[in-house]
């Protein structure tokens, strides 16, 4: 992987980061509720995509894909719903956990091969996740911990699908299009009744039309030229992004076994990287 690409990487992996981060500001302070703030968030990103294409004479390019949209809303509602009782660390980790297993397991299917450094540190980054989830007196609650989980499933399998389309930012405004009548839909089943303040509203704005919707785009024009061990390996440095920024923003200081928890994914993601330079050298010389 190249440095140019790398710090790409970096920028569309702070900005899922954020995400986080945002969402677990606005529902803390009680800004929002989690099922307005996911509406705002699609919102966000559909207006900010839709005036994208707009500025650029591109309308024809937006791709319709309803399976994309549903699993898009999956990912957004399940995420605000368990980031009510999740710190944003624990919620990055267990997410992006569920990613990695994800993409990892449909990559297997598929013929994808791993080296046995590369599986290494996948195996390494992935008991890190299991270490976090064990019983203990600091674990995260059981219901939230599933709901994120199951979040985690779907950006996954939303993830592995855009390794395969032609046009990153004509889908991606697609689905975020889609998703809105979708989601506005399961709201209306919704037990507690609409909150949200001008704080809230700026929030998921942000979180949708630049830590979502433009993040997106990008993920998508990356994870097409990656496998999906290492696409889903990657994001696994979103927890340690995302525990910073609730230190900083949130007053969450992690507990040792988050930072434990922590330091072995990263030495985990530390090693697949290392593997795909290496074979990436040896395809060059070859």
């Amino acid at each position: 992987m190249g440095m140019k690409k790398l710090l790409l990487v970096l920028l569309v992996l702070t900005a899922f980061a954020a995400n986080s981060i945002l969402c677990r500001i606005a529902l803390k302070n009680g800004y929002s509720d989690p099922e307005t703030f996911s509406v705002l968030r699609l919102l966000g990103g559909a207006v900010m995509l839709f005036i994208w294409h707009i500025a650029l004479g591109k309308l024809k390019d937006i791709r319709w894909k309803i399976i994309d949209a549903l699993l898009l809303c999956a990912y957004v509602l399940f995420f605000s719903i368990a980031y009510v009782q999740l710190n944003t660390a624990t919620g990055a980790l267990l997410l992006f956990g569920a990613v990695q297993i994800c993409m990892i397991s449909w990559g297997l299917i598929k013929g994808e091969t791993l080296s046995g450094y590369k599986a290494t540190g996948i195996v390494i980054a992935i008991g890190g996740i299991i270490m976090l989830l064990l019983p203990g007196a600091t674990a995260p609650p059981f219901i939230p911990a599933l709901t994120m989980v199951a979040s985690g499933l779907a950006w996954g399998a939303y993830s592995v699908r855009g390794k395969n389309i032609l046009s990153p930012a004509g889908t991606t405004a697609g689905n975020f299009i889609l998703s809105l009548p979708v989601i506005l839909i399961l709201s209306l089943v919704r037990q507690e009744p609409v909150h949200t303040d001008a704080n809230g509203v700026i929030l998921a704005l942000l979180s949708g039309g630049l830590a979502s919707g433009v993040a997106y785009v990008l993920w998508y024009q990356l994870v097409a030229s990656m496998s999906s061990a290492t696409a889903s390996t990657l994001q696994l440095s979103v927890p340690c992004i995302a525990a910073v920024g609730g230190v900083l923003f949130l007053g969450e200081l992690p507990d040792l076994r988050i930072l434990v928890c922590t330091l072995i994914v990263l030495a985990g993601i530390a090693i697949v990287i290392s593997s795909d330079r290496t074979q990436s050298k040896k395809s060059a010389r070859g």
